[in-house]
């Protein structure tokens, strides 16, 4: 993550601290956005429990208001409640409440628990509750949580922060005790931070392909020795009926009142709020002598009123990698993206003027303003498109939404699929036969209905299952057991495979010689040449980095940062073929670099290891913990 992104995640306005308050156990989870409940559902309802723990129709919505909130907030409203169904949200959402559930269960087990004192100590340590340092009193303290999109009580507040408290205690609990030492922060530093110059020649595969010739034989025996490779799994076809939400969307008409009504109520979404452009130079404080890092600011803002260039200041010094790579600048924003006292020196000054210090809790930043944009809002004319066009998806998935609804009342055997469709005017279909991984001819890439396909009882209907294009009832009408194909039905697949592998036998080959030859040249790439050899060259590459006519490759990145200097590696296998490397320098990391990084790297590698402990932990809990859905319920609530 840059610094910009750190910036902007961290402003201390109360819209932020609650919303990660609210979602604490979400983190080392999957992240991801609810979507509301649109069914009828009683409140009282129980979605899922979770060791006896329940997750309420009530508790579902409410998480939806809280997340959906902060997702217009972050995305100006551009996805819309249809569109986060039809992805599947509200059920990765309801996963993630479910986890929720198994961490407090698990942490009720071992008996770790939240004081009264404890969660009142840590509402008043919340930036946004403070003012001068001092907690800003219960009364405004419940006004706040009542301005919160959507409000939110006290009490529904506090339950969350007890909990916030109760996770933060079990993670030290149970993962205090992992720590990481100074050799392996300098490591991790070195492995990201170490550079390598090379010279490269490749051996692609596919140059040797017109020099292998297979006979049948061949083929036969390879099949015979690779049978397993080329094994089908199990294969099930169905009978479907597609609510198709495109095709519905196709014959919608929307009213021109409709697309001003949609406008007047979303005008801010086609608003644009005064924004300004912006260079920065931030010199980190983290972990460092601040009255240094602040001599050293000063010094570089007396460069810039002398006159140097601020972009060039900023490529050489700014701890901001993201921003520093293009001269500091941090492109357009507008108000609330960026920390408090970075946004209030920013606005404020005029284009092409440079700030004095700005002190954020980041370091101390040098900021200059390059250019201005006045706010303005975008005319009907300009969005009634993007509304009509809006207002028919949302509609379409509505009409899905109903159909479906009314479907699953009226089919119970698979003949009543046909009797549905019928009703509607619509066509139950059959697929070909599929394995699990593949996409369903006529439903797309679908997990949910995938399982459905094969878990289901021949005889037995689904219920609604969505699917890339709309909502789909199944029922399964034919099975193959999973089997090793005949050579016949795998030939030609066969045949490329193994004439693939004799043209990489071939590529090694030639490369093995070739390496021997250069390891005893005086001079690597006029030998590569006299072999009819094209050089590449690459500079200052580090782990992961692109390798020229390779790509990405850990095999490559072991062999370049463990030769020596000016040493040619032995053949190294590529997805591609294989290629010979000379390193031809390497940029050692300064030790006064590895001291000014060891105490942030320590603590990410350790935060990394604590967390990566705890989620396997908790993959280990829940399997032993009794965890239920109730289908019925989460289906009034998603469709």
């Amino acid at each position: 993550m840059t610094m910009l992104d750190r910036m902007r995640r961290h402003q201390g306005w109360l819209k932020w601290s609650l919303g990660l308050v609210v979602l604490t156990f979400v983190f080392f989870y999957v992240p991801d956005f609810l979507s509301p409940p649109a069914g009828t559902a009683g409140t009282s309802d129980a979605v899922a429990t979770v060791q006896g723990r329940t997750i309420s129709v009530n508790d579902f919505t409410r998480a939806y208001n809280a997340q959906m909130a902060q997702f217009r907030n972050a995305y100006g409203g551009n996805m819309s409640p249809a569109m986060l169904r039809q992805l599947g949200m509200d059920r990765q959402v309801l996963q993630q409440m479910i986890d929720q559930e198994a961490v407090l269960a698990e942490a009720a087990r071992l008996g770790i628990s939240a004081t009264d004192v404890e969660v009142r100590e840590r509402i008043m340590s919340i930036a946004a509750f403070q003012e001068n340092g001092q907690f800003i009193g219960e009364q405004r303290y419940r006004q706040l949580l009542r301005l919160q999109r959507p409000p939110i009580t006290a009490a529904q507040f506090e339950d969350e922060i007890r909990n916030s408290v109760i996770l933060d205690k079990m993670r030290a609990t149970l993962t205090e005790w992992i720590t990481v030492s100074d050799a392996e922060a300098d490591a991790e530093y070195r492995r990201r931070t170490e550079k390598v110059t090379l010279d490269l020649v490749s051996f692609p595969t596919v140059s040797f392909l017109d020099q292998v010739q297979v006979s049948d034989a061949d083929v036969a025996a390879y099949f015979e020795q690779n049978k397993e490779t080329y094994r089908i799994g199990e294969r099930r076809k169905v009978r479907y009926l597609l609510l198709d939400a495109q095709a519905i969307r196709n014959n919608i008409t929307v009213p021109e009142q409709d697309i001003q009504r949609a406008y007047r109520q979303n005008i801010d979404q086609y608003s644009q709020p005064e924004q300004i452009r912006a260079s920065h130079i931030l010199l980190n404080t983290e972990g460092k002598d601040e009255a240094a890092v602040r001599a050293k600011a000063e010094a570089l803002l007396a460069q810039i009123k002398g006159g140097a260039d601020f972009a060039a200041l900023a490529t050489a010094n700014s701890q901001d990698p993201a921003s520093a790579a293009k001269g500091g600048d941090l492109d357009f924003f507008g108000k609330g993206r960026m920390v408090p006292e970075f946004e209030a020196a920013a606005f404020t000054l005029p284009v092409g003027q440079v700030s004095d210090l700005v002190k954020t809790q980041y370091g101390f930043h040098i900021i200059k303003v390059t250019d201005k944009k006045a706010a303005e809002v975008q005319p009907l004319d300009s969005v009634r498109a993007q509304i009509t066009e809006q207002l028919k998806f949302e509609r379409a998935q509505t009409r899905v939404q109903d159909l479906a609804t009314a479907i699953d009342t009226e089919v119970t055997v698979p003949g009543d699929l046909d009797k549905a469709a019928a009703k509607r005017g619509l066509k139950v279909q059959e697929s070909p036969f599929f394995t699990r991984t593949e996409p369903i001819p006529g439903l797309g890439a679908s997990p949910e209905v995938s399982d459905q396909a094969f878990t289901l009882e021949q005889g037995k209907v689904s219920g609604p299952l969505r699917t890339g294009t709309g909502v789909a009832f199944l029922t399964v009408t034919g099975s193959e057991a999973a089997r090793v194909p005949t050579l016949a039905e795998v030939k030609e697949r066969a045949t490329t495979d193994l004439k693939r592998k004799k043209a990489q036998e071939l590529a090694v080959a030639r490369a093995r010689a070739t390496a021997t030859s250069l390891k005893s040249a005086a001079d690597f790439g006029a030998a590569a040449k006299a072999a009819g050899l094209t050089v590449r060259n690459a500079e200052n590459l580090t782990r992961g980095a692109a390798i020229p006519e390779v790509g990405p490759s850990p095999a490559v990145d072991e062999a370049l940062f463990s030769l020596p200097v000016g040493t040619v590696s032995d053949p190294i296998l590529t997805p591609n073929g294989a290629v010979v490397v000379r390193v031809s320098s390497r940029t050692d990391v300064p030790a006064a670099d590895l001291a000014a990084n060891r105490v942030a790297i320590r603590r990410e590698l350790a935060s990394q290891k604590r967390s990566q402990f705890f989620a396997s932990y908790m993959t280990k809990a829940k399997q032993g913990m009794g965890i239920t859905i109730d289908q019925a319920v989460l289906q009034r609530l998603t469709t």
